[in-house]
């Protein structure tokens, strides 16, 4: 180990670069060629991607073995009496690969007896602009992540650790140039667990019954193949089969123009939504939106789509629409809520391919409410993605029986390959039970129960390439809505 002098950082939360940490060059050598010739498994998730060794604990390898020896040992007695804690002999090391577009989002390495967490970096120069920096967030009063206020650039034999705390948060930024490896090796020094705050509950976004829109605002916005009720009960076929379907084309050709043309305006306000060890897009201010956005914000909460909804997937979110005891023949119903009688198609009990009766309103609707349960509720917001944004699973993340609604807009030739597609977990789990991904002018329904949760992978820098293919915007935009029964 080098001798030299360091200085431990207070801000934003305890840590220290040590440059130079192994003094002989042979034995650095020596540890590259073993660490390179290691079997690495490609790790991803909402929270990361990256190369990761397996364990290091029992390698046999000459230099690993001696950096085994002298972290546990020397390094860690040292980092003891730095930080003033007892930690404990347990073992905990792996080697890490991050090349281009890879990244490990905001975290706080939060872990049953986790103290110290530590990273030896073994890379070739590398600069700022390389991407891969550990970035440190500052926090705020409920303990949560506020921005990245400091950024340490990884360095060939410098080792940085900090202390593991309920502010630790920090990230290592996406890797930018191709052809460049960000190699190290990385740890926990284990000791007594910290005491932490309960965890910050967000408060939840608001929900709100539909808006009363009758079956015109239907015609006005979509594809007329979607109201034929033939279409309808085979939709409904196949989402009560799958639980998810995809309505391509799904707005009529000069609203989606309208639409698309709109989202480009630039007095649209866009907000930044945190914190980062959940989520980071932009979502629209819906006060400043032109007036065809706002209208197409109603649509989406409209009695008429909610009736319609109803019909594609069997749920009850208008008191019209079929209960699940009520028989399959019954299940048809069509968007004015009466079922075919016998003998009688769908569309001729419709009035043919183009007539949607009037969904009823105002008494009926007040007295049907007071003889439910329960009102079926919707929420959503209009977002724009583009390079480094994405959602995370997390431990206050709530899961419930609910429909996800996304609508896609301006993501032609989208690859996902750049990342920006929903992805449907298992709790615990890391397998995706399904994946969404963009696609212009098409409508995805998704029904989740209380052991599914959801995110949206990180845009990698790879995106930059659709916005050279389309000059007059970066990334997409999506209407995202969740209906409740």
């Amino acid at each position: 180990l080098s001798p030299e002098a360091v200085a431990v950082d207070p801000a934003p939360f305890c840590h220290c670069v040590i440059p130079r940490f192994i003094r002989s060059p042979g034995f650095l050598d020596g540890l590259h060629q073993e660490l390179a010739s290691l079997d690495f498994r490609e790790k991803s998730n909402d929270l990361y991607k990256f190369k990761q060794s397996d364990d290091l604990r029992k390698r046999k390898e000459p230099y690993i073995s001696a950096l085994r020896k002298v972290l546990f040992e020397e390094f860690r007695e040292w980092v003891s009496a730095v930080i003033q804690v007892e930690l404990e002999p347990t073992i905990d090391l792996s080697c890490a690969k991050y090349e281009y577009t890879d990244t490990l989002l905001c975290h706080d390495d939060e872990l049953e007896g986790r103290r110290i967490a530590f990273i030896l970096y073994l890379v070739p120069p590398w600069e700022k602009s390389d991407g891969g920096t550990l970035d440190l967030y500052s926090t705020d009063g409920h303990f949560q992540p506020q921005e990245v206020v400091k950024s340490l650039v990884p360095s060939w034999n410098s080792l940085a650790f900090f202390e593991v705390s309920p502010v630790s948060f920090h990230q290592v930024s996406e890797v930018l140039t191709e052809g460049k490896c960000r190699l190290s090796i990385s740890g926990w020094f284990h000791g007594p667990s910290v005491a932490r705050p309960p965890r910050y509950i967000e408060s939840l976004l608001p929900r709100s019954p539909h808006i009363p829109f009758d079956h015109e605002i239907l015609y006005e916005w979509i594809n007329p193949v979607y109201l034929d009720m033939d279409s309808q009960a085979q939709i409904q076929e196949e989402f009560e089969e799958r639980s998810e379907i995809l309505l391509k084309n799904f707005l009529k050709g000069e609203k989606l123009q309208l639409v698309c043309e709109a989202l480009q305006k630039e007095d649209i306000r866009w907000s930044s939504q945190g914190p980062p060890n959940k989520r980071y897009y932009h979502k629209a201010e819906e006060g400043s939106l032109p007036d065809i956005l706002r209208k197409c914000l109603e649509f989406l909460r409209s009695e008429a789509l909610f009736l319609l909804l109803s019909n594609f997937t069997g749920l009850k979110l208008h008191f019209l629409a079929s209960s699940e005891d009520e028989t399959e023949e019954g299940k048809a119903t069509n968007s004015a809520g009466h079922k075919p009688k016998q003998g009688e198609t769908s569309q001729e009990a419709n009035g043919g391919v183009d007539q949607v009766d009037q969904p009823a309103t105002g008494p009926q609707i007040e007295g049907a409410r007071k003889n439910s349960s329960s009102v079926p509720l919707c929420m959503g917001e209009l977002r724009h993605w583009t390079n480094g944004h994405y959602t995370l699973v997390h431990d206050t993340q709530m899961t419930e029986f609910a429909l996800d609604l996304l609508f896609f807009c301006g993501c032609e030739d989208w690859d996902a390959e750049y990342g920006g597609f929903t992805s449907y977990i298992a709790k615990g789990e890391d397998e995706e039970l399904l994946t969404v991904i963009p696609e212009n002018n098409c409508l995805a329904l998704v029904y989740r129960d209380t052991e599914t949760l959801k995110f949206v992978k990180y845009i990698n820098h790879r995106s930059l390439e659709h916005v050279k293919n389309h000059q007059s915007r970066a990334g997409f935009w999506d209407f995202s809505f969740v209906y409740y029964e």
